[in-house]
């Protein structure tokens, strides 16, 4: 009963790690009390521990969810999230009981850090997509550790932060034990690994020119799922916000950004949706990046991105990759229908883009095409949809967003969040705009220099330091995450054959 305790309460620490709470500090302290509650658990209890604590933290940390469509997706979700929980402590276990510690109790912490980030990375991956939200990384942005983005991406820093955690809890069990030498180096140990990153240089310099952006938050009315039947409401408060921003900007800009959804109904084949973007664009002089639905695939639809000139025409569009699944396309339909009658509501299947997360954009000031890294909502939070752009050479990253059904809820500010880390992680500028907040500006170093409020207009101005460098985490970061997976699959496989060795004669 001890040890469940422990868990639950580890799990709402680390709820407590993230945004809007943000106490970072808490997030390895949380790691090691759940390793200290699955030290001397076997694999059984041990992943039981694991999901209990994966319960207690998604119950909250995604609550969100709840508030947009209902209680029982919610639940459902978090107990598949938290089902990988269990398997990394399950690894763990595994590990310990077929005797890999024997004499050697400091190599329980990296065992139990790769098994938990290889977790992280299945997790972001599959089902239907995977669902990143909740690693480690994102809750440490205001850590000096999140330096690490820039040399190996979310993976690294959350190894780092459940090392750091790991040798916390290894650190408690020696004081109660009376083993002097582990009770004092292991929290020695700990804080280095938080503290070292801050040696990491990140550059916030431009590489090849500056670009001035202006950015629009229209709002709407916060009615939930209802939000996304504003669709003329939603563009007219763009406008109306791209206007006071015309106004107000301080000098000439080159480039508009709107968020995703700002523009439901196509302004390709929908006159009074054209007069209102040709209205804006000419009131700014610039380009327009905006988010729209194009409905002519047959079969579905896509969530892009389109410029969208002050001449009335568009010149350039991205397709989101990763639909998010149980929101913008339901898989097992017949099934999902069980859980909630709203994904009857999503009548028209996303389908999935096929080009890389790009749109290259011609500047008049500049005198060239400036590549614009396109993010689309939820794709802020995959790993490969980041390093995808940098890779391909976008000079800066705009993350298009649209929060307008998960109300006052902290959904967008950990969406924020992970903006920072893959600032840090690409060694580019960021600009999160969302259709009702929370948008925000971000420098390559990942700091907040700019930010607006739920459910208000708003919009502004920032000068964007381009750069085309390319870091480790952009060039390695796929190595090293599957690299972590390689070594967990390997400590399972070698724990459970030399348990099935010692129950068996073969």
């Amino acid at each position: 009963m001890k040890n469940l305790v422990l868990a639950v309460v580890a799990g709402l620490m680390l709820s407590a790690a993230f945004p809007d709470i943000g106490a970072w500090f808490l997030a390895p302290v949380a790691i090691g009390v759940l390793f200290i509650a699955v030290s001397q658990s076997r694999a059984r209890g041990a992943f039981g521990l694991g999901f209990v604590f994966g319960m207690a933290f998604f119950l909250v940390h995604v609550s969100w969810i709840k508030f947009a469509v209902g209680p029982v997706p919610w639940v459902a979700l978090c107990a598949a999230c938290a089902a990988y929980f269990g398997l990394a402590c399950a690894v763990f276990a595994h590990a310990n009981w077929a005797g890999f510690f024997d004499g050697r109790p400091w190599l329980t912490v990296p065992v139990f850090a790769v098994a938990w980030v290889a977790a992280e990375t299945v997790r972001s991956f599959g089902p239907f997509g995977g669902f990143p939200w909740g690693r480690l990384a994102f809750a440490v942005v205001d850590a000096p550790v999140v330096n690490l983005a820039k040399l190996g991406g979310a993976p690294l820093v959350s190894l780092a932060v459940a090392v750091t955690g790991g040798f916390l809890g290894l650190a408690w069990m020696a004081l109660r034990e009376k083993r002097a030498l582990t009770a004092v180096g292991a929290p020695v140990l700990a804080l280095a690994i938080m503290l070292a990153p801050l040696g990491v240089p990140l550059d916030e310099r431009p590489e090849v020119g500056t670009l001035r952006v202006g950015w629009a938050q229209g709002n709407v009315p916060n009615e939930g799922l209802d939000s996304l039947q504003q669709a003329r409401l939603v563009t007219q408060n763009h406008t109306a916000a791209t206007l006071q921003l015309a106004q107000e900007a301080a000098a000439p800009l080159d480039l508009t950004v709107w968020p995703e959804n700002s523009v439901d109904i196509d302004p390709r084949i929908d006159e009074p949706t054209r007069s209102q973007l040709n209205l804006a664009a000419q009131a700014v002089g610039t380009p327009l990046l905006i988010g729209t639905v194009d409905y002519s695939p047959p079969g579905g639809r896509y969530n892009t991105s389109l410029i969208w000139l002050p001449s009335g025409e568009p010149a350039g569009e991205y397709r989101k990759q990763q639909p998010a699944a149980f929101a913008e396309y339901i898989p097992i339909r017949s099934i999902a229908r069980l859980f909630s009658p709203a994904v009857d509501r999503v009548t028209s299947d996303m389908l999935p883009g096929d080009e890389p997360a790009f749109i290259d954009v011609d500047i008049a000031s500049l005198g060239r095409a400036v590549r614009v890294g396109t993010i689309i909502c939820f794709e802020v939070a995959y790993d490969w949809i980041a390093r995808q752009s940098a890779s391909h050479e976008a000079e800066f990253l705009a993350v298009q967003t649209n929060n307008a059904t998960f109300g006052m809820t902290a959904e967008s500010t950990q969406q924020l969040a992970m903006t920072r880390l893959r600032a840090i992680e690409t060694g580019k500028a960021a600009l999160q705009v969302s259709t009702v907040g929370v948008s925000g500006v971000v420098t390559p170093a990942g700091r907040l220099i700019d930010r607006s409020e739920l459910f208000t207009q708003a919009w502004g101005e920032t000068e964007i330091p381009l750069r085309t460098s390319v870091t480790p985490s952009v060039r390695y970061g796929a190595f090293l995450e599957w690299g972590v997976v390689a070594i967990a699959a390997l400590t399972l496989i070698g724990a459970v054959r030399v348990r099935l060795d010692e129950r068996y004669e073969w």
